[in-house]
């Protein structure tokens, strides 16, 4: 499997690994800073640097069983298996999907008793989906969403029991995607004080550890996608 340490050190920009695998299929770690595509957020880009070359790594996905894969660009030159290299991020497109990540979860928030229909993660913008007959009023969830944002509410990840979802399956808000089970443990993303959070829901994705660092967001538009499906797309405002 492949090591991921974005999950609890989202903010390391790079580390050293060894090649596992190297091929066209793309280059498997045993451990990585590369978010891998999922849960609506792209993969990471960035380089694997090793013996003098690189190789530009377009996206990582999940590969097999627990690996990820490093996609390379087309024709560059690919590390050998059991070489040790540097993996590094994008760190600014990184950061741009961290605070828009985060900034989708208090959007969560704020439709409350609505279930997410589909949702997407975009540097520029991003988008959620709710299970809505009506639109939402569009000024006063931008005017909650950037209140929550200048409240500076603690972002912390925590690992739990997957039993919680068993006690506790309003934890999910997602139709459309459902966390991962099978492993023993689940990863929840938790925003606000312990007693009392703004946002609490299972999450393998990355985020800004506090709401500030997101900035002014703007609601760009709300949209009718069906009878029942309202789609929220937000911005950043800057």
């Amino acid at each position: 499997m492949t090591e991921r340490v974005f999950l609890d050190q989202p903010t390391l920009a790079n580390t050293s690994a060894t090649v596992v695998a190297s091929g066209d299929q793309g280059i498997v770690l045993d451990r990585t800073v590369f978010y891998a595509r999922g849960g609506g957020q792209p993969g990471d880009s960035g380089v694997l640097r090793w013996a003098g070359s690189d190789t530009p790594i377009t996206e990582a996905v999940k590969g097999e069983g627990e690996t990820i894969l490093h996609l390379a660009t087309a024709g560059a030159a690919l590390p050998p298996v059991g070489s040790v290299v540097e993996a590094a991020i994008d760190w600014q497109r990184r950061l741009a999907h961290m605070r828009m990540h985060t900034s989708m979860h208090l959007l969560c928030s704020l439709i409350k008793g609505a279930a997410v229909t589909g949702g997407a993660v975009g540097a520029d913008k991003s988008r959620l989906d709710f299970d809505l007959p009506n639109p939402p009023p569009k000024e006063a969830i931008e005017a909650a969403l950037n209140a929550l944002i200048e409240a500076d509410h603690p972002v912390r990840s925590e690992w739990v029991d997957e039993a919680v979802l068993d006690s506790d399956p309003g934890l999910v808000r997602t139709l459309s995607v459902q966390p991962p089970r099978g492993t023993g443990r689940l990863r929840l993303v938790r925003i606000g004080d312990a007693a009392t959070p703004v946002d609490l829901q299972p999450c393998g994705g990355t985020h800004v550890s506090r709401t500030a660092a997101i900035g002014p967001i703007r609601v760009v538009k709300i949209e009718n996608k069906g009878k029942q499906n309202r789609r929220i797309i937000i911005a950043p405002a800057g």
